[in-house]
């Protein structure tokens, strides 16, 4: 995440547009939502490390660090709906499994058939946690990758073939986004 901070940072910085840095959040967190979000971490860490005695002691601490980055970094205000999140994610697994065979695809061709290059994308999600987060999101997906947004919400997003419908995809992707915020959270 450093790294791909750094990478939008310095694409920014060369393009002269201002980057906004990232604010901790305001206002305390319930106990309730810190512990669940440590033991969550603490059960990916085990499924991802193993639980060995050393491993459960690195574990643990890195789940503190990490609840206590999360709290840091969740914006005070909205939040993420359940339901808006399912949606969402039935929408993403699957496009990002097609996106992936063909990228595959196009990888093993003799031939492959491409035209890379940059496509300038409007997004009407205001600068802020909600834009780096879909941003973010989209980086996920195997062929397209965001790598740079001006102040006027224009997104620049690097393709592998630009003569498929990457506007039309990136407006279906905002808005599969914007159905999982609640009201304020894609507002600054």
């Amino acid at each position: 995440m450093l790294l791909y901070y750094q990478a939008i940072k310095t694409i920014t910085r060369r393009s002269h547009q201002r980057w906004m840095p990232m604010t901790p959040a305001i206002g305390p967190r319930p106990l309730s939502s810190l512990l669940a979000r440590g033991v969550g971490f603490l059960i990916l860490w085990v499924v991802l490390i193993g639980t060995t005695p050393i491993n459960l002691l690195i574990g643990l601490a890195a789940a503190a660090a990490a609840t206590w980055a999360s709290g840091l970094l969740w914006p005070a205000h909205g939040g993420i709906d359940a339901l808006g999140l399912l949606r969402f994610v039935l929408r993403f697994l699957p496009q990002s499994i097609v996106a992936g065979v063909d990228v595959a695809r196009r990888a093993f061709a003799p031939h492959p058939m491409l035209q890379p290059g940059l496509v300038a994308c409007r997004t009407s999600l205001p600068a802020g946690t909600a834009r780096r987060a879909m941003c973010a999101l989209m980086s996920l997906q195997p062929g397209k990758l965001p790598v740079a947004v001006d102040p006027d919400g224009t997104l620049h997003i690097h393709c592998l073939d630009q003569r498929e419908p990457i506007k039309e995809q990136t407006a279906a992707d905002e808005a599969a986004f914007c159905g999982m915020l609640r009201d304020g959270a894609g507002h600054g």
